[in-house]
């Protein structure tokens, strides 16, 4: 969330934001700038809603999804500053920032890669290290989380489709993000009652997750958060914001 720039706005946060418990937030470099920040925030606290930090690649023109080949200490020291412009817009709010879950290519490098993983991790850990740092589970992410003595939140995407071995199928391939809200709704509940997933070619995959995503910028996705919290409720899941 907080993904807009400027003139140019990004997702619906304002509807998105009363259906969901935490908010990953941008934080300047792959999106977003202090104004949405701060209004971001803002409608997090009214909501009560956990907030997070979003820190990506600084690549605005490719909105933190194409790949880099940064050195893990360039890394860590981006992340730090751009934990710290959150933190310090939400002091400003009198909201307390709760967990860090990079963005985009560096998430997805992070977990195949045990360095920039690492990276991460140390950056949160300079930074607050009560902050919570969320990851692919199994994945190099939530193993550098926990050998750095953070917590960590193993996170599912229902909006994603997944490869046989647990990795995000990506999205340069055709069906990796999932459109169908009724199917979406189901492997949310899926990930959480029976704790499995389905890959594109019908296997059944285990998945423990503490937490779900939704990409604010899926078409549809107020609706679509709204179906997801409904349908979680309906099985009997409570949903809150980790602690």
């Amino acid at each position: 969330m907080g993904e807009s720039f400027g003139a140019w706005k990004m997702g619906a946060d304002e509807d998105v934001m009363p259906n969901i418990t935490s908010a990953n937030i941008a934080c300047g470099a792959h999106a977003g700038d202090p104004r949405v920040m701060r209004r971001t925030v803002r409608s997090a606290k009214q909501h009560g809603v956990a907030v997070g930090a979003h820190p990506g690649f600084a690549d605005l023109q490719g909105f933190g999804r194409r790949e880099l080949q940064w050195d893990p200490a360039e890394v860590e020291d981006s992340l730090i500053a751009q934990i710290g412009a959150l933190a310090a817009i939400s002091r400003a709010e009198g909201v307390p920032v709760r967990h860090v879950k990079a963005h985009g290519a560096l998430y997805n490098m992070a977990a195949r890669d045990r360095d920039l993983a690492d990276a991460i991790a140390a950056a949160i850990k300079s930074f607050d290290a009560s902050l919570i740092m969320f990851g692919l589970p199994k994945s190099p992410m939530i193993e550098a989380g926990l050998a750095a003595g953070l917590r960590v939140a193993a996170e599912g995407f229902a909006d994603r489709a997944y490869e046989p071995d647990g990795s995000l199928t990506p999205r340069s391939r055709a069906g990796a993000v999932i459109h169908d809200p009724e199917l979406v709704v189901d492997r949310a509940v899926r990930m959480i009652r029976d704790r499995v997933v389905l890959t594109p070619d019908g296997r059944t995959i285990p998945l423990v997750v503490d937490t779900i995503c939704v990409h604010g910028d899926t078409p549809g996705a107020p609706e679509l958060t709204r179906r997801i919290r409904a349908g979680l409720e309906a099985a009997g899941i409570h949903v809150r914001p980790l602690q």
